[in-house]
């Protein structure tokens, strides 16, 4: 048990692969509460890419918590409300780290929350279930626009498996 739960994110990335669909709505961060709140909590002089991963997932983590009905999308929202759902946790990750990116000046890259399915073992987990809430899955490609360079993240996921990085199609 130790073992699996040691490299639970290897193991999660080899039978668990997500695929968008659809981009969703981006948002940038505007509020003085939501601005305040990312400033304080990432004080580093110089990050790189997978710092401001970590950094986006902590903070959507410690703000933020997972329930089942609608709610806002936008973070600006949602830094009030404090719940979100998927497309929630989504769109605030990627709206910090893009308030990240331009802060520390890597404008190459790109933080875009999706629509997509999850695939379990190559089955499509979301034809088991008949809740409208299951019919699909939010989370986030943040991609290099020069390279092409790219991770997925599900920062849901994150909130509960503690699982940074996902596997897209």
């Amino acid at each position: 048990m130790l073992i699996g739960f040691i490299f639970r994110g290897t193991i999660y990335r080899k039978v668990v692969k997500y695929k968008p669909l659809q981009q969703r709505s981006s948002y940038i961060v505007q509020d003085d509460d939501l601005i305040n709140y990312i400033e304080v909590n990432s004080q580093k002089k110089t990050i790189k890419v997978e710092g401001i991963i970590k950094v986006g997932l902590f903070l959507t983590s410690k703000k933020l918590r997972f329930i089942y009905s609608k709610n806002h999308n936008n973070p600006n929202e949602l830094i009030k409300s404090k719940t979100a759902n998927c497309i929630g946790y989504a769109s605030f990750f990627s709206s910090v780290c893009n308030y990240l990116f331009k802060k520390y000046h890597l404008n190459d890259w790109v933080a875009k929350p999706y629509k997509g399915l999850i695939y379990f073992f190559g089955k499509n987990l979301h034809l088991y279930f008949n809740s409208a809430f299951f019919k699909d899955h939010d989370f986030v490609i943040i991609e290099n626009t020069i390279t092409g360079q790219s991770f997925a993240v599900d920062p849901s996921i994150n909130d509960y498996l503690f699982i940074d990085l996902v596997e897209k199609f």
